[in-house]
């Protein structure tokens, strides 16, 4: 995406430094290292989401929830990312999902009678995965809940039983299986906003 030309605001729901898990991350892809260290700053001090949220999301053209294990502690329970879906889904413009990442969506149904992604597909980090966790990852244990069953439950499709990189658009939803879907899903994300402006 960063290559298409487009520029990133980087939001945590704290406003502390984002968290990497360096161990997803490619170590050979220079391209990648580039971006890291053109964006070192904000991911030390990025905003808040909330403040984001109070300024409102006009001068945006897409919401991106990236994975890692650190997606599933809150953003589920987020008022602030429900009120970020809610906007971008209300405006038809994108959102972005990668691994746990997916976890994020859940936040939609906080309050609501209605689901905002009831039948879309996405892929995402699978159950069957999780499961095995702290297999992977740096989580201390196991999980208390997946992901997956609770956006079916919700009435979403989870199209992947496992992982290989695979990508999805469902209208204005974009998502990706894991991290090795990271390079598909940004050629993806651009082509898709090039091709709608």
């Amino acid at each position: 995406m960063a290559q298409a030309g487009w520029d990133f605001e980087i939001a945590t729901l704290s406003g502390n430094p984002v968290k990497f898990e360096f161990w997803a991350m490619p170590a050979k892809d220079e391209r990648l290292k580039d971006f890291f260290e053109s964006y070192a700053a904000k991911f030390k001090e990025p905003k808040k989401l909330a403040d984001i949220v109070n300024k409102g999301f006009d001068e945006y053209f897409a919401l991106y929830i990236p994975g890692g294990h650190g997606a599933l502690i809150g953003l589920d329970e987020s008022r602030d990312v429900k009120a970020a879906l809610k906007w971008f889904h209300e405006q038809g413009k994108y959102i972005i999902t990668i691994c746990h990442g997916s976890a994020g969506l859940l936040a939609a149904a906080l309050d609501e009678d209605k689901f905002l992604f009831e039948g879309y597909e996405l892929v995402l980090l699978p159950d069957v995965i999780d499961r095995t966790s702290p297999g992977i990852g740096y989580m201390p244990g196991h999980l208390r809940w997946y992901m997956g069953s609770r956006l079916a439950k919700l009435g979403m499709k989870i199209l992947n039983e496992g992982i290989d990189g695979a990508v999805h658009k469902d209208r204005n939803l974009l998502s990706g299986d894991s991290p090795l879907a990271t390079n598909n899903l940004g050629k993806l994300a651009a082509r898709t906003f090039l091709e709608s402006l």
